[in-house]
Parts: C-alpha cells; sequence; structure tokens
C-alpha cells in the first residue's frame, strides 16, 4: 500500500483517503456492491444485508399500510435492485430470497387479519379446506410461524400473491440472464 500511495501522491498529485482505499485481491475487495471471484461476479455481503433490511421494512408486520401500498414499494425496490444487482451471477441464494420474501407477505396478511373470525374468513374466501382454515385460525402461534403453515400456503399461493403485485425475485433474474426464454 505505501509503494502505491507514494505513487498516487508525489508522481500523480493526488490525496488517498485511506478509509476507503485498499490494495488486496479482487475476491476480497467490495468494489460498488460487487465481489469479483474469478471471472464471476457476485454481489457482497455488505450489499446483501442491505437488501434484507430493506425488505424487512417494507415487510415489517407493524407497518399499518394497505397491502397494496406495500407490495407496490416492495416491487419498486425489487425492480430496482435486480436490476442493479442482477448482473450476478450468483443463483444459489435466488431461490431462498424468493421463498422469504414470499413468507414475509404471508406474514403481514396474518398480522393485518388479526382475530380468529377474520383469519378463518379470509381463508375460506381464498379456497382453504373449513377443517383447515378453522384450525388455523384458533391456532396460537405467532404469524411468523403461521406464515409456514398449509393453511397460509393453501389460501396465500404463490399465484394469489402475484396476481396481488408480489414480484418474484426468481422470474427477475431469469429475465436478465436468459432474456430469449423468460417469456
Amino acid at each position: 500500500m505505501e509503494g502505491m500511495k507514494t505513487f498516487l501522491t508525489h508522481k500523480l498529485k493526488l490525496t488517498v483517503n485511506e478509509t476507503k482505499s485498499a490494495v488486496a485481491r479482487t475476491n476480497r475487495i467490495d468494489f460498488l456492491g460487487f465481489i469479483f471471484s474469478g471471472t464471476r461476479i457476485i454481489w457482497s455481503d455488505k450489499a446483501y444485508r442491505e437488501f434484507r433490511r430493506r425488505v424487512k421494512q417494507y415487510t415489517g408486520r407493524s407497518w399499518r399500510v394497505s397491502m397494496k401500498y406495500r407490495l407496490n414499494n416492495l416491487a419498486q425496490y425489487l425492480r430496482g435492485w435486480m436490476r442493479y444487482f442482477g448482473i450476478s451471477e450468483y443463483y444459489r441464494e435466488i431461490p431462498e430470497i424468493d421463498g422469504w420474501i414470499r413468507r414475509r407477505i404471508r406474514l403481514c396478511y396474518w398480522k393485518q387479519w388479526r382475530w380468529c373470525r377474520t383469519k378463518i374468513r379470509e381463508l375460506l374466501k381464498l379456497g382453504t379446506e373449513k377443517f383447515t382454515a378453522i384450525r388455523a385460525g384458533l391456532n396460537r402461534s405467532g404469524p411468523w410461524a403461521m406464515s409456514r403453515r398449509l393453511a397460509a400456503h393453501t389460501g396465500l399461493t404463490n399465484q394469489c400473491l402475484k396476481d396481488q403485485g408480489l414480484l418474484s425475485v426468481k422470474e427477475l433474474w431469469v429475465k436478465i440472464h436468459y432474456p430469449a426464454t423468460a417469456r
């Protein structure tokens, strides 16, 4: 670092900010949210943590807004994030992220419904069997646990969430990397 710093300050007459500067291998340095691992480009851990924080903010269970507004803001953020980080060749996390976001949205619905009768009524409207809806509505587990159960999955199916405006991160990633096949 010292040789590089001397060259930059004396020869090129530049000032070096040592807190932001580093000389290291490319797979160890975070550059604009990306890490370069050999010939692959992947997003950094810091960028991924920020992504999860923002999704949690948009799908927070105590954020008292309509689901339409929540899904609109989340879709806007997901589109922007995928347009920037979509060049990443890191696919392994994408299906997990997709499922996690759907579970967060189911949690928001469960929290929004609040009362047992409301939960049962809404699940029945969404097509869940009567016995399953009643068991789920009377269940004392919290919203996060219930978002994983059969009743939430049969009522709030992936297609139902998609129809309401939830974007699939997996579909966005496939659209970027394989534009001809993603129709």
